[in-house]
């Protein structure tokens, strides 16, 4: 079946391969409703642990189930199936799908392959640095009379409905992890104009330790990109680039040079920050903004939740929400973001098979006062800390630790370095749990 326009998706039987609870599955889900699909949604989780996400679609008779586990009965019969981003490499029902000749696409490169003509699409991808990105650059493109949407891995939101916002001239900012970026290879696109931040060790559990697999989901940013498109790099992702990518590059190529923004004034701290702010300022000068005006812009950015989210000051402590550092590298920046001021650092969780000694590292260079929040990735952790450190059982116990150890005018900060599995829903949750028990401790104080 070939969709060329939204309007195809009329009368088409589509299987949601994964619905998930961070909203993106559901906003699919209603979204091709709407548009006419016979809908079939088939999940791992059980009905009991989708249930929030299940009560949300409750009002849409048309759509069939099968939860708890995948069958290739959700898969004959289809005409197109669309993939969650959590799916499998190696799912046995995508190969059971190509088998059968059966299309299979995902929401954001299915959106790119709709999108009205004169669209423009910026892909921002990268182990770290994506969100900050994503946003500052959408925040820049709107002060400065751009219109522009935001979407890819956003919390709560899905690409596809863009397709009734979106009209010619409009710019789409999409933040596009390894996963998304299946998509685009699968359909042979890439953004018009692509953003690589970073590339460090991440998801080695979901690519069994594969660096290279990694990269080439991540190169699928600019791997189909033709000499009218631009590719905006940082030195590192370049380099990373020269070290993964044995093919020749046509896109026009800016590599980030970062001395030039160190005298940035934000209001989110880090040299990491700065970096991003960069990248996502040499883009809107791509389009067409002055670099003086990107960057007054950006100067006035409040910052993304869940990354370095400053959340309140409570007895001259700053209490930081980074919950999405989900690896040694996040930590370690988030650590060197607060050169001058102590530290009382809440981390760990599960185990993403990462390198736990450059976590080690960070937090030994960094000595702040350590709570450890429990977890695979935390067992592996604590015989390589040099520091001292306490244990907690649950995120409020966690704050309230970490409260303890503050000094005056210190910084309580959440930065796990791992998955969120296990304790918390996903590291959203666990966020918001963090956030909820500071300003409880805020309002009893």
């Amino acid at each position: 079946m070939s969709i060329r326009t939204i309007s195809d998706i009329s009368g088409k039987k589509i299987t949601l391969l994964g619905l998930g609870l961070l909203g993106r599955g559901i906003a699919v889900a209603k979204y091709l409703a709407s548009k006419g699909a016979i809908l079939h949604i088939t999940d791992k989780k059980t009905e009991e642990e989708l249930s929030s996400s299940l009560t949300q679609l409750s009002d849409i008779s048309s759509i069939t189930y099968h939860l708890g586990g995948h069958d290739v009965s959700d898969i004959n019969g289809a005409d197109l199936i669309i993939k969650a981003a959590s799916v499998p490499l190696d799912s046995p029902y995508i190969a059971y799908a190509n088998k059968k000749s059966i299309p299979i696409e995902m929401d954001a490169s299915l959106f790119c392959r709709l999108k009205p003509k004169g669209v423009t699409v910026i892909g921002i991808t990268g182990t770290r640095g994506k969100s900050t990105t994503a946003y500052v650059l959408h925040h820049i493109l709107t002060t400065n009379g751009v219109p522009s949407h935001i979407g890819g891995n956003i919390k709560g939101g899905a690409t596809l409905p863009l397709l009734d916002l979106v009209k010619e001239g409009d710019v789409v900012v999409l933040e596009l992890d390894s996963w998304q970026l299946q998509g685009f290879g699968d359909a042979k696109i890439s953004p018009e104009v692509a953003i690589f931040t970073t590339f460090y060790p991440d998801h080695m559990n979901y690519y069994k330790g594969d660096m290279q697999a990694y990269f080439n989901d991540k190169a699928n940013i600019f791997a189909y990109q033709t000499k009218s498109d631009e590719l905006i790099v940082t030195r590192q992702s370049n380099e990373k680039i020269a070290e993964y990518w044995d093919k020749s590059i046509v896109s026009k190529k800016t590599i980030l040079d970062e001395n030039n923004y160190n005298n940035l004034s934000l209001l989110v701290p880090g040299a990491h920050t700065k970096m991003n702010v960069g990248l996502a300022i040499e883009a809107s000068v791509l389009y067409g903004i002055a670099r003086e005006d990107a960057i007054r812009s950006a100067e006035i950015f409040p910052g993304v939740p869940y990354r370095l989210e400053y959340v309140t000051s409570i007895e001259g402590v700053d209490y930081y929400n980074d919950s999405n550092a989900t690896s040694p590298e996040a930590v370690k920046a988030a650590l060197d973001s607060f050169p001058e001021r102590s530290i009382s650092l809440i981390t760990g969780g599960t185990d993403k098979e990462l390198i736990i000694e450059d976590l080690a590292h960070a937090i030994n260079d960094a000595k702040p006062q350590v709570t450890l929040l429990p977890g695979t990735a935390t067992e592996r952790l604590k015989p390589l800390l040099s520091v001292p450190y306490t244990e907690a059982s649950s995120m409020k116990e966690a704050v309230e630790k970490a409260k303890e150890k503050a000094t005056e005018k210190g910084i309580v900060l959440l930065s796990p370095g791992a998955a969120s599995f296990g304790l918390f829903v996903n590291e959203y949750d666990r966020g918001d749990q963090f956030r909820d028990e500071v300003l409880r401790i805020e309002k009893s104080t």
